[in-house]
């Protein structure tokens, strides 16, 4: 891919103290002040939500596997938000913020690991939700412990596995000065623009990622709510029916949050690529979203509140006590 103002092409792997300059909202540096604090306050308040919500699922000795997979998303959005965030906010502080080229590799492949295990677990627990609605007698002895603990390594392993991929892919190409990314963390598409040659070899490791980090979820995602729709067309009982969609509408409302940010970004042609856009998508993605997820689960889920209950019980009584 070309790159305007190109000066020099120079190969990241030879160039040691290489850096790039994340640019992050520097056309907005009248509302600097407002965006830092703004920001600031949402990310503060994710990592105490995603945090209480982590805590209350770890101190709970008898937690089902659909509490057991919200602690592990719980934690994924927790360091999610740490590998972003912070640089995001020295940038807006600065003004532009300079970061290394294995920085800038570290924080994408940690991205693109995060969210891809997100993805998996999102899948995982569409499968817990099809067990629990169309297997209910079969529920305890398919969803055993030990099955739950292994889908959550298989998650991680399988999405850090293709980042590594992916980011390898990426970072072999060529890049122009100025190294100027527009945009808040090295995000994959922001990165890439800044080749100075085709690199058809990280475009296919981008497509690869999303076919297996983004589709494939996808696609067991839809086959795990196509059953569940199929079995409770055979509910008669509105109740019944009520109840069983109850359990799952949590579920939805985080997947649709999650894929429609991610669809925007990764899954479409790359000339309607604008950065302005993308940054603002990404916002969302990587700061409205993992705020919500607790919030979203904190309404819905009975066990959750009744956890968080115990919790703050537990906590006037030692401050009495």
């Amino acid at each position: 891919m070309p790159c305007e103002g190109c000066m020099e092409r120079d190969n990241v792997s030879s160039g040691a103290t290489m850096e790039f300059i994340l640019l992050g909202f520097s056309e907005l540096l009248h509302l600097r002040v407002l965006l830092f604090f703004t920001f600031l306050i949402v990310h503060l308040v994710t990592l105490a939500a995603n945090t209480m919500i982590f805590m209350a699922v770890v101190m709970e000795p008898s937690r089902s596997p659909m509490l057991f997979f919200l602690g592990q998303l719980s934690a994924v959005e927790l360091c999610y938000t740490l590998v972003i965030v912070p640089k995001a906010l020295l940038s807006l502080a600065v003004g532009g913020s300079p970061i290394s080229v294995m920085g800038c590799a570290a924080q994408m492949h940690l991205f693109v690991a995060l969210g891809g295990a997100e993805c998996f677990l999102l899948a995982a627990m569409a499968y817990d939700r099809y067990v629990a609605v169309c297997q209910p007698l079969r529920y305890a002895a398919l969803m055993a412990e030990g099955l739950c603990l292994r889908l959550a390594l298989a998650c991680a392993l399988g999405a850090f596995a293709v980042a590594l991929g992916l980011t390898v892919a990426v970072f072999r190409l060529p890049f122009c000065q100025p190294r100027c990314i527009d945009h808040f963390f090295c995000d994959v598409p922001a990165v890439l623009r800044l080749a100075c040659t085709q690199g058809y070899a990280a475009e296919l490791a981008l497509l690869a990622a999303c076919v297996l980090l983004l589709l494939l979820p996808f696609l067991l995602i839809l086959a795990s709510y196509l059953c569940i729709a199929v079995a409770l067309l055979g509910v008669t009982s509105p109740v019944g029916r009520g109840k069983a969609f109850s359990t799952c509408i949590s579920h939805l409302a985080i997947t649709l949050l999650h894929y429609g940010c991610a669809t925007f970004i990764y899954i479409r042609p790359k000339s309607s690529y604008s950065p302005a856009r993308d940054k603002v998508v990404s916002l969302v993605y990587t700061n409205v979203t993992p705020l919500m997820y607790p919030l979203i689960y904190s309404l819905r889920n009975k066990e959750i509140r009744g956890i968080l209950r115990k919790m703050l019980k537990r906590k006037k009584i030692g401050e009495l006590g």
